[in-house]
């Protein structure tokens, strides 16, 4: 199962969930493969890794002929490798553009090692541009993280018309296969409100399980680790625990080479 995270809007929680959701994942004895394609890097860094010290990274992998299996690196937690990003990702955008198969760079570098995993989650970065519509046309499935704010549902017409096109022209079998609530806050109506709209607009594809806002949450990434190694009693630790296993059960990859157990 190839899981692209996508949302354009910025802040919104993407990155914490692929970290977070790939974490519990792999230790609910999946295999799984983190791909940072953010030029911003922070689900690299969120895992513990300077971008300084990174050799090859997914930028080498689309442009330069290096292989995933050569650049994933693994991480704190058995089970979960990650493919780094670096900051010479920023010009792939550019690259890419007169690049042969340019929409299928990430899709090409990924038919290797698909059966190395059970899950591969692709961050994408918060834009429609190459680089998303590059996961999206790998992916077997879109997930999209929704902050509980205002501006939450901006621009979402624009996403779910970009994963209809992708679907039409490049990768039939893509889907939106979860709508994750994040940042949400029981004190306040404004949450409840954009949950009931969000819900509204995707209905069966809303995860149960919300993220709420957590100070653990937030300060995890600047220690390098996912939330269960920071603080796993927190409520945002509960919450993806929550998570992972909602979607492990919904969206269980069929059992490849790795079996869904190591």
């Amino acid at each position: 199962m190839i899981l692209a995270l996508a949302n354009q809007k910025g802040g919104v929680g993407k990155t914490t969930t692929a970290v977070n959701l790939g974490a519990y994942l792999a230790r609910g004895r999946w295999r799984v493969l983190l791909v940072d394609l953010d030029p911003q890097g922070n689900a690299t860094s969120g895992l513990g890794v300077h971008r300084d010290y990174v050799r090859l990274s997914t930028y080498d992998c689309l442009l330069r002929g290096a292989s995933v299996k050569q650049a994933a690196l693994p991480t704190e937690l058995d089970g979960l490798d990650l493919l780094p990003s670096s900051v010479d990702l920023a010009g792939a955008e550019v690259e890419l553009v007169d690049a042969p198969s340019r929409e299928t760079r990430v899709r090409d570098a990924l038919e290797p090692v698909k059966g190395s995993y059970d899950w591969i989650l692709v961050d994408c970065p918060p834009s429609l541009g190459l680089l998303t519509v590059n996961a999206l046309a790998a992916a077997d499935g879109v997930l999209v993280p929704i902050q509980c704010e205002f501006y939450a549902l901006e621009g979402l017409a624009q996403l779910v018309h970009t994963v209809e096109l992708v679907k039409r022209t490049l990768n039939p079998r893509l889907h939106v296969a979860a709508v994750v609530l994040t940042m949400y806050d029981p004190r306040t109506n404004l949450s409840e409100q954009v949950a009931e709209e969000v819900r509204r607009y995707f209905g069966s594809c809303v995860a149960r399980t919300v993220i709420p806002r957590s100070v653990r949450l937030a300060e995890a990434p600047s220690h390098g680790k996912p939330v269960m190694l920071y603080d796993p009693h927190s409520k945002g630790a509960r919450a993806y625990e929550a998570l992972a296993e909602e979607l492990g059960t919904k969206l269980r990859p069929v059992a490849g080479v790795a079996g869904g157990v190591r």
